[in-house]
């Protein structure tokens, strides 16, 4: 919606003032989230505000593990499972339709222009019509999909970028689901791809962090991190922030290719498997070593570390002031996002490797007993 008030004035008949439209679409935007970590540049963050305490307000089954982290928009959730199934179902967990992709889905979709696009475990693309499921095209890799695409329009052309485990990062046509281009890494593709102006970046298991231009193709510039990176980054202006396999996190200018600061504590060398989320001043990551971290934006330094019940192998997200993060233990939390305080936790009794996803007051995440559940504020 877009409020315009008309106001009278000596200088002019009426003065049209358009206010509240940034308000708007903010509103909007955050009422979506259609892509893993909730944007293009993949931050995991919006300024909503959570309720006090969460309940479980539905669930809904499928008949294996979830892997795949959930994409909401209009109130219907879509995510793929690894009984071979993509789903779209309402947030009373009722069923919507289902698309059979033959092989375990552990990749996120992603919602562009009426599509709901996502990769399988036997190396295909899948653009489904996001209304009744039925296969608009299919794109073939040589290897398996286990990271979100992204995508860049320019002129009438949209691009989809994914990667794979066949070591590229493979252009898309949306229109029609033909390769535009394939980019070389040198090891797999695990993550997904974060958007900066015209070009992707990603973290591969080659140990670099690569840009690469959507519409050629082409590598704008390779920056070398040393060991492999299995996350995936978050871009806030110029900047890229991602953790690697040896527990160092980095916050890189992507213009120049340099690092501004580097976190390597040498007694905390686990994994950093999750991807951050980022707001204001503040990034907030997970990691092997049941840690989460929150680091600041400016200089790197910590800000601070709560220690939870097991490995975070989930990507945490902030909604508000809020950070939410699930475990390899089946225990979701909720901790203050200035001070790491725990404000709330709820068993879920299941794995999870899925991040979650945040619409309207309410989060929904997949767990490894092939459930996914929304919690919410019960009316």
């Amino acid at each position: 919606m877009v409020f315009i008030a008309f106001v009278k004035d000596k200088s002019m008949k009426y003065k049209i003032l358009f206010f509240l439209i940034i308000l708007a679409n903010t509103l909007l935007a955050q009422s979506q989230w259609p892509i893993f970590r909730g944007d293009q540049q993949l931050t995991a963050s919006v300024s909503a505000k959570l309720p006090e305490q969460l309940q479980l307000l539905a669930s809904f089954q499928t008949d294996d593990d979830i892997k795949a982290s959930p994409v909401v928009e209009d109130g219907i959730v879509y995510c793929g499972s690894t009984d071979g199934f993509f789903y779209a179902f309402d947030l009373k967990g009722e069923l919507k339709w289902k698309f059979n992709a033959e092989n375990a889905i552990e990749a996120p979709a992603i919602l562009l222009d009426g599509k709901a696009i996502f990769g399988s475990l036997d190396g295909w693309l899948f653009c489904l019509n996001q209304r009744e499921g039925k296969l608009v095209w299919k794109y073939k890799t040589d290897n398996q999909i286990i990271g979100s695409a992204n995508w860049h329009t320019e002129g009438a052309r949209t691009v989809i970028a994914v990667g794979s485990y066949d070591y590229y990062l493979h252009g898309v046509d949306l229109e029609n689901g033909q390769n535009l281009w394939k980019y070389e890494s040198d090891n797999f593709i695990n993550g997904a791809p974060a958007l900066y102006q015209e070009n992707v970046v990603f973290g591969g298991c080659d140990g670099f962090l690569h840009l690469v231009n959507l519409q050629t193709g082409q590598a704008t510039r390779k920056i070398e991190l040393s060991t492999y990176v299995a996350s995936s980054p978050a871009i806030i202006g110029k900047e890229a922030y991602i953790g690697d396999y040896d527990g160092r996190f980095f916050a890189v200018e992507l213009d120049e290719g340099k690092f501004l600061w580097i976190y390597d504590d040498p007694d905390k060398n686990l994994p950093f498997v999750s991807s951050p989320a980022v707001a204001g001043d503040y990034i907030v990551i997970g990691n092997e070593d049941r840690n989460l971290y929150c680091f600041n934006r400016k200089d790197g330094k910590l800000v601070w570390s709560k220690r939870l019940s097991n490995r975070v192998n989930s990507s945490s997200i902030i909604i508000g002031n809020r950070v939410i993060t699930a475990t390899m233990d089946g225990m979701l939390y909720i901790n203050a996002l200035k001070t790491g305080e725990e404000l709330w936790s709820y068993e879920i009794g299941s794995q999870m490797v899925s991040s979650p996803a945040y619409y309207e007051g309410k989060i929904i995440i997949g767990a490894n007993d092939g459930r996914l559940y929304i919690l919410g504020e019960s009316n």
